[in-house]
């Protein structure tokens, strides 16, 4: 039996991200002295927050070091509620938060409080890849919901209940969403859990890009409901990233049975990063947020005005988050091989579409992310530009 066969099924039909490999080749470049722009990556170069620090350190200095709860600090759950409150307008109970390990953490106990093997989900097409892992993780069927990029690979109500069939169990959407920034209002997507409800199925909402909104203010759908089993992070609004925590607001029934899965698969969230998180919704720390969210507006704005006189036309409004899908079929039929030359001969690195799904035509689109200053967004502008001019 070779090292392979002793490898699960599972694990070998899990892809790698295309972007990997490029990352991985952008390092031996920059390793060479080649100055490569990071356009790839979906982490901004922003330092953690400093309020957030400072209650690391403390709880550090007072030994806050040992479990918690597995549905997270009562503390913690507590303040994400206020927050609820305070910004969004929306009364939720803390006993309907669970703190997770990241997003993917909360994703994870979602599907695996709904599922059972055979159970169809139903995933944006462009959407997040690592979502459609998560449910063949659980024994479900990922369903790729077909967006279009005449409707600018928008979801809507209409292709959801198309799309919906009498194996479907859940649906998850993004708002904002990666890879196109597009945002869905809320109050729409409560009409889509009310009538996921009403067929014995759940509408997931995944929040985690919810206060980088640009043009228009940041909304929850718990606000207009509690149809909805929502997912949120750390990560994105606060800048968290490698404190690897998130939440889940599921309904009151389901929490028991999500706390006995955060048990068994996580014990518990990070106690150290729990403690730094309670910081991340102070008035400084929020300001803080606030400040960058407009620089990242400042960089959204540069590339959006570039990009289309480049013939490099945006697939959708890129409302939200820090990214942008980019069209290039004018330039190439494969847009890996174009990322792969980019990297190469301009030394820009962004990410190719075939990241993002199957059924949407993905050679033909590139995602870039606005994560890096605009100095450098200048310059992998004008690096694309000469690219270009040489095809």
């Amino acid at each position: 039996m070779t090292d392979l066969q002793r490898i699960s099924r599972l694990a070998n039909t899990v892809p790698p991200f295309h972007v990997m490999a490029l990352l991985e080749r952008a390092q031996q470049l920059a390793a060479q002295g080649r100055d490569i722009i990071h356009l790839e990556v979906g982490e901004p170069d922003f330092p953690c927050p400093s309020p957030v620090m400072a209650a690391a350190r403390h709880a550090l200095d007072l030994g806050q070091t040992r479990y918690t709860p597995a549905a997270g600090l009562p503390a913690l759950r507590e303040i994400i509620a206020e927050d609820y409150r305070d910004r969004f307008g929306a009364q939720v109970d803390p006993a309907r938060i669970v703190v997770t390990p990241g997003a993917s953490g909360a994703l994870q106990l979602a599907l695996g409080a709904l599922l059972d093997p055979g159970d169809g989900v139903l995933l944006c097409d462009p959407g997040y890849p690592c979502n459609r892992q998560f449910v063949r993780m659980f024994g479900g069927i990922p369903q790729p919901m077909p967006l279009q990029a005449s409707t600018g690979f928008r979801p809507s109500g209409e292709i959801l209940r198309c799309a919906w069939d009498k194996t479907t169990r859940a649906a998850v959407v993004a708002s904002p969403d990666n890879p196109t920034g597009n945002r869905i209002p809320a109050g729409e997507l409560n009409d889509w859990a009310r009538w996921c409800r009403e067929r014995q199925g759940t509408l997931i909402v995944d929040e985690i890009y919810q206060g980088l909104c640009y043009g228009a203010e940041a909304e929850t759908v718990l606000a207009h409901g509690d149809a909805a089993w929502v997912i949120n992070s750390f990560s994105k609004y606060f800048g968290m990233t490698g404190w690897r925590l998130g939440w889940l607001v599921a309904p009151e029934a389901a929490v028991p049975a999500v706390e006995r899965l955060a048990q068994n698969w996580f014990l518990a969230p990070g106690t150290v990063a729990q403690h730094a998180a309670m910081a991340a919704f102070s008035e400084d720390t929020l300001a803080i947020a606030e400040q960058r969210r407009q620089l990242l507006a400042r960089r959204r704005t540069l590339l959006l005005e570039a990009l289309p006189g480049m013939g490099l036309p945006v697939v959708g409004d890129s409302e939200g988050a820090f990214y942008i899908y980019v069209d290039v079929s004018a330039h190439t039929r494969d847009s890996f091989e174009l990322c792969r030359r980019l990297l190469e001969e301009a030394g820009v690195a962004v990410t190719p579409g075939l990241d993002f799904g199957e059924t949407h035509q993905p050679e033909r689109y590139i995602r870039l992310a606005y994560t890096c200053d605009e100095e450098r967004l200048h310059q992998a502008l004008e690096r694309l530009a000469r690219f270009l001019e040489r095809q």
